[in-house]
């Protein structure tokens, strides 16, 4: 039963009480003082009785009305925060992209102060506080990074992954590993560097055996072996990761994707470096067909690879390959960036000097005899134009 129905009957109770008591009264003088002395307490009771039901009917819409005055305030206090959350976000965004660095790492601080009173007031999820925080944490990793601050960017990722652990997110793990790896390769921690993009690499095929992010992070790999103190203890990995990125690619976006021939590139240079010329000569001749289609047959690219098979033929003494392969890199730098470039100077010198060679001066030679005139041809052109002018 309601507040309201019981305070109704209390008064109908009350006022019953009452018209029973006037009618004692009428008999009043004819009672008995045991009588008397029983009527004023009923009256005192009667009273009592309709005092307490006003109170109580003041007490609820009092109750009712702090109850309601309190919770407007909370949620207008809520909405306030929440706003003020976005407000510091957003601007920490914008000033992190603008490079205002002290603007953005203040901003992102005070949304992580007024996150805290949210929580505080237990009105943010778990989901929301967790992508709340994370979003500041890394954001806050990316200011102190640019500042030059690599130990607090580390923190902040500490603090990252110690707040994903609580659900287990591993895409955001591996996110925060990656960044952690490019904090410590900037410092020259490669072994560092690798211990995080391995741990990256471990979640993303766990994740997507065969995905394209898997396949970034074993480039990133691939150059952070290729890269430290001692690369030759490291070709073979080194060489796995960059085979594996090249596989996923040519899977996922085949062959002539700009993202395969690039990572083929880079396979080709850490060959170079490594000694694997043949192998090197080999990735870019598959590729050049599919340069020529995607980019242009006269384009940076194909002037790019030509230069590498030319650079591999004159390495194994196949001059005259070479000589012919680097004519037509000249051809195209020459057009792409005119004869004063330095790419152009370059490629011309090499060419010249392949031209010195006896394999290529020879050939050139024999090429001038094959298409010169047999010697009866020019006796008998000679004596026509003889025998024209004397006539």
């Amino acid at each position: 039963m309601s507040s309201s129905a019981s305070s109704a009957e209390s008064l109908q109770e009350a006022d019953s009480t009452i018209i029973s008591q006037k009618a004692d009264v009428k008999n009043y003088s004819m009672m008995t003082p045991a009588e008397k002395l029983s009527l004023c307490e009923r009256r005192a009771q009667s009273l009592a009785d309709s005092e307490e039901v006003g109170h109580i009917r003041h007490k609820n819409m009092h109750q009712k009305h702090m109850k309601y005055s309190v919770s407007s305030q909370q949620e207008e206090r809520m909405s306030y925060l929440n706003c003020f959350l976005s407000m510091h976000q957003t601007l920490g965004s914008a000033s992190l992209l603008l490079g205002n660095l002290a603007e953005a790492e203040s901003s992102f601080q005070k949304a992580e102060i007024v996150m805290g009173d949210i929580v505080a007031q237990e009105a943010m999820g778990k989901e929301d506080r967790v992508g709340t925080a994370y979003e500041i944490f890394t954001n806050l990793a990316r200011v102190y990074q640019r500042q030059g601050k690599p130990e607090k960017a580390l923190s902040q990722c500490e603090r990252a992954l110690e707040l994903l652990q609580e659900g287990a997110q591993l895409s955001r793990i591996c996110c925060v590993y990656r960044n952690m790896a490019a904090i410590e390769q900037a410092q020259g921690h490669l072994d560092r560097a690798i211990e995080h993009l391995l741990l990256a690499h471990s979640i993303a095929l766990s994740q997507s055996p065969g995905g394209l992010e898997g396949a970034q992070i074993a480039h990133s790999l691939a150059l952070a072996y290729s890269s430290t103190s001692e690369p030759h203890h490291n070709i073979d990995s080194a060489a796995r990761f960059f085979e594996e990125r090249i596989s996923v690619y040519r899977s996922a976006l085949g062959p002539q994707d700009t993202l395969t021939l690039s990572a083929q590139d880079d396979f080709s240079h850490f060959l170079l470096l490594t000694g694997q010329q043949e192998r090197c000569a080999e990735i870019q001749r598959e590729s050049l067909a599919y340069k020529k289609s995607q980019f242009g047959e006269l384009s940076a690219e194909v002037a790019k690879a030509l230069q590498l098979i030319g650079g591999v033929e004159m390495t194994q003494g196949q001059m005259r390959h070479a000589h012919r392969t680097f004519k037509k890199c000249l051809d195209i730098v020459n057009l792409l960036f005119g004869p004063q470039h330095k790419k152009t100077k370059a490629t011309h010198r090499t060419v010249d000097m392949l031209s010195q060679s006896p394999e290529v001066s020879e050939r050139r030679k024999e090429g001038c005899l094959e298409t010169r005139p047999p010697f009866c041809a020019v006796v008998s052109a000679s004596e026509v134009a003889s025998s024209m002018s004397d006539s």
